[in-house]
């Protein structure tokens, strides 16, 4: 069984699990953009999910030989520690119900604060929970700073929300309003072509009025005329569901409760990340199949016949969920070595998604001067936050 031991290893991969759980959530996005059904794509994430967690269990947790306190994965199944299997599968749960929200919610308040405020709730309430849990071994004149400037940028984050709301309301306003007029919209339209030839169609220009349109009428939920407090509030419930998985598995791992009998080892981190990914595995298959035939939110009804026909961006979805398996796996073996509320440094994940979110999904193009200042305040608090938590890593102990 491959084992992490120092620090510096520990901190490597927490980046790595950083860029994969960055990412993964912008995959899943750009499916939902160009139309896809949300239960199909989900469906498809689940699957590659458990997978990245069971190649991970046969692979690292199978290495080198078993010894009675830190045994192999496979060994370690047919052992008795069903209450720390309790807690790997409970984290499992809620990290599925965490990951569903954000997709419901991306449509209504974008990605990239989704991903900050989640995130920052992450942090503020599980990051506490995880320093107590792991006796104190990260430095908390370090560590709650950090945890402040997380909670800092959740309210950044909520004005950022508002503030985009309100320019892009203006924008589609003027759009609607050229549109009345029968006039062509200056600002909806490329003009990059001398020989532009008018029976083409008309492209419109990232952050236009006519790009959201196009956007809004495209993708696979509407979010037109949405409250955004409603989608602020799917993205909370997102963050409290994600503040307790890492406890949940840090308790799973640790036994900081004695509820092992005797003589019995803790879970090693591959057994428990099994369990973990298990779970979640079925908790989606289970809510997804029942939303193919009860959809919520205005989705179209489905079927598992139409799903196994709908190939359209479903190798985008089999790479999101092997991405976010792996982060997870990452992170979690991270967290063992150096300690959890440490290992929730990879919450900078948002610095990557809002990455790709301008990048890619044109997030904050052509919007108001103000809302570009609320932007780079929540990523440079954001930001602050990341380096500080890393800072406050320790070192755990062998038992």
């Amino acid at each position: 069984m491959y084992i992490v031991e120092n620090k510096g290893p520990a901190i490597a991969l927490m980046l790595g699990a950083l860029v994969f759980l960055g990412t993964w959530p912008a995959i899943m996005n750009l499916v939902e953009r160009r139309g896809r059904h949300l239960v199909h794509t989900y469906l498809d994430y689940s699957i590659t999910n458990f997978l990245a967690g069971l190649l991970i269990a046969l692979t690292l947790g199978q290495i080198g030989s078993s010894t009675p306190e830190q045994p192999n994965f496979i060994t370690q199944l047919h052992q008795d520690n069903w209450p720390s299997v309790g807690f790997a599968l409970a984290g499992g749960l809620v990290l599925f119900m965490g990951n569903l929200a954000c997709q419901y919610a991306w449509p209504f308040v974008g990605l990239s604060v989704t991903e900050v405020v989640s995130a920052s709730i992450t942090v503020v309430a599980g990051t506490t929970m995880n320093y107590f849990l792991d006796d104190r071994i990260n430095r908390a004149e370090v560590l709650f700073p950090g945890v402040g400037c997380f909670l800092i940028a959740v309210w950044l984050g909520a004005w950022l929300l508002k503030s985009n709301s309100a320019d892009n309301a203006a924008k589609l306003q003027a759009h609607h309003k050229i549109g009345t007029n029968s006039e062509p919209d200056p600002e909806s339209v490329v003009r990059d072509s001398a020989d532009f030839i008018a029976e083409e169609p008309v492209k419109a220009l990232p952050g236009s009025g006519a790009y959201l349109q196009q956007l809004e009428e495209q993708r696979a939920l509407k979010s037109s005329g949405a409250s955004t407090i409603f989608g602020l509030a799917i993205v909370v419930f997102a963050g409290i569901c994600f503040s307790l998985f890492s406890p949940a598995f840090n308790i799973a791992t640790n036994d900081q409760w004695h509820m092992l009998k005797p003589g019995v080892p803790h879970l090693v981190v591959y057994t428990a990340f099994f369990w973990f990914s298990l779970s979640a595995f079925v908790g989606a298959m289970s809510i997804n199949i029942f939303f193919m035939y009860h959809p919520i939110l205005g989705l179209k009804k489905t079927s598992f016949k139409a799903y196994i026909s709908d190939w359209n961006g479903r190798k985008w979805a089999f790479l999101a969920g092997f991405l976010c398996g792996l982060g997870n796996g990452l992170q979690f073996m991270g967290g063992q070595a150096a300690g959890y509320a440490a290992a929730d440094a990879v919450q900078a994940l948002p610095l990557v998604s809002t990455f790709w979110g301008i990048l890619v999904f044109k997030e904050y193009y052509r919007s108001s001067r103000r809302t570009y200042v609320l932007l780079v305040a929540m990523l440079v608090m954001f930001s602050a936050a990341v380096g500080i938590l890393a800072g406050s890593a320790g070192h755990r102990k062998a038992d």
